[in-house]
């Protein structure tokens, strides 16, 4: 009799322990640290100027870091981005040189963003199939971006400009995607497009500890 008791008791620890850890992690609050790389293209952008030939796409290959702050809802967003014209352009043009690496218009910028607004991702660019079924959130903010180290030409004549990035993901990996879309009447919609600009999350963390990424 004894032990039956006993072994009730053990079999009700262990269901208490099982339903106490599940409701634990269910409730795990949200990472504050996301790094990563951004990995996408512009699209060829007209000119303003008469009798000028539009901007061929760039490519964009880059690094990424994100830093939450739950108690104030605000976070500071960074990115390094090196930027160069890509195949299609120097393949499609005529009397252009394909193997001349000197006309690939190479340059960097430096993107920050400090105490942006967090909000729900009801407004972000859709994705393409597979969709991700995590809505995750955004952040919203003015964007000191330089080029090759100083203020970026389409800075310099409008300001900061007015930008959005939103990461979500999916049943596997709960944080995956990255976006970047500059806001209406942004200054740099000039050079990077008003198109998303899409990358991958990499290291989401819920301390600075270890966060190597960290810019």
């Amino acid at each position: 009799m004894k032990s039956n008791v006993f072994s009730w008791m053990v079999h009700i620890i262990a269901v208490v322990a099982l339903v106490v850890a599940s409701g634990a992690q269910a409730q795990a609050p949200m990472p504050e640290h996301f790094s990563g790389i951004i990995s996408d293209y512009t699209p060829s952008i007209p000119s303003t100027k008469p009798n000028t030939p539009a901007t061929p796409p760039y490519e964009m290959r880059g690094q990424w870091s994100l830093h939450l702050d739950r108690r104030t809802g605000k976070a500071d967003f960074s990115a390094i981005i090196a930027m160069e014209f890509s195949d299609y352009w120097l393949l499609t043009t005529p009397n252009v040189d394909p193997t001349n690496s000197a006309l690939r218009g190479q340059h960097t910028h430096h993107i920050t963003m400090t105490g942006a607004m967090l909000s729900d991702a009801s407004t972000c660019p859709p994705y393409l199939t597979p969709v991700p079924t995590n809505p995750g959130f955004a952040v919203t903010g003015m964007a000191d971006i330089t080029g090759n180290g100083s203020a970026a030409p389409f800075q310099t004549k409008g300001g900061l400009s007015a930008l959005q990035v939103c990461i979500n993901g999916g049943a596997e990996v709960e944080f995956s995607n990255i976006s970047l879309v500059f806001q209406t009447g942004a200054p740099a919609i000039a050079h990077f497009g008003s198109q998303a600009i899409h990358g991958v999350v990499r290291f989401p963390r819920r301390s600075d500890a270890g966060d190597v990424d960290r810019q």
